[in-house]
């Protein structure tokens, strides 16, 4: 058994959040760990400079190589995060859990299992329209693509996101070794929903650090420092990475249409998580 655990989700759907959540509760600090420094017990599989020791001799960085190439690259780097890390690594990724190009996206002989955040996908839509500086409508467009992904950017190699339908599917359909977690439960109940996670990682009760880790892991707390000191994980097509943080915002964002065309392509997922409208 490996000892990466990942934290997945779909690209706006509270992965950042239970990272922070995680940081605060294994380090225990008196004070809110810094968001910028969110990597002592967690890192992310996508970042490029992990790629770069393993670059062809004819090439110099990154953004050079095949979306091809990062595939075969992708389980070696894996395997170094394990190999290198003390323990279990908690490490990022939006990638859906399958296959590229004949190659495994997630190593499994490096990986103890998974925490995977689901939202609705008709907040998601605004979210990541505002993020990406997208329309509404293109990010519906986005949402729907079987096969779409992250650019090939110096700071990270490219990730195969896929639809949110097949994404959610990939990570739900079996829950061995995983724990699932609706991000509208992690707001309304946090307390039951971190004890899970508490739970999962096979660690004792402790009310104390609990309470204390999601009270540095608040949606406010992450904005406020954001605000004062920025954050590293800002998209540069975005105004600010932590922006509402809120469910039901499709409810005064979305036209009708707009619902319906999200609803008929995503209905089975929808329908499973319970985020399907009253009618519908």
């Amino acid at each position: 058994m490996g000892n990466i655990l990942w934290v997945a989700s779909y690209p706006k759907s509270g992965n950042t959040w239970v990272r922070a959540f995680l940081e605060n509760y294994i380090q225990n600090q008196d004070q809110p760990i810094d968001i910028n420094t969110m990597h002592t017990i967690s890192t992310a599989e996508s970042a490029a400079h992990r790629y770069q020791a393993y670059l062809p001799k004819d090439k110099t960085a990154t953004t050079e190589l095949t979306l091809e190439e990062v595939s075969v690259l992708r389980p070696q780097v894996q395997a170094d995060i394990a190999h290198q890390a003390q323990g279990t690594t908690f490490v990022k990724t939006h990638n859906y859990l399958g296959e590229y190009n004949g190659q495994p996206l997630h190593n499994s002989s490096v990986t103890s299992g998974a925490i995977y955040v689901v939202r609705n996908p008709l907040d998601v839509v605004i979210s990541m329209a505002n993020y990406f500086d997208y329309t509404i409508d293109e990010a519906i467009a986005y949402m729907a693509e079987e096969m779409t992904g992250t650019p090939n950017e110096a700071p990270h190699v490219p990730q195969i996101i896929t639809s949110w339908s097949m994404h959610v599917s990939s990570w739900t359909s079996d829950d061995t070794s995983k724990l699932i977690l609706r991000y509208e439960d992690m707001l309304d109940d946090p307390k039951k929903v971190f004890r899970k996670v508490e739970s999962f990682l096979g660690l004792k009760k402790d009310p104390a650090r609990l309470k204390n880790a999601i009270k540095h892991s608040s949606f406010a707390q992450l904005k406020a420092q954001e605000s004062k000191r920025g954050f590293v994980e800002k998209h540069e097509n975005a105004n600010a990475f932590f922006r509402q943080g809120g469910k039901h915002q499709w409810q005064a964002k979305l036209t009708p249409e707009q619902v319906k065309s999200i609803v008929d392509t995503h209905y089975e997922q929808m329908k499973r998580f319970k985020y399907l409208p009253a009618g519908m």
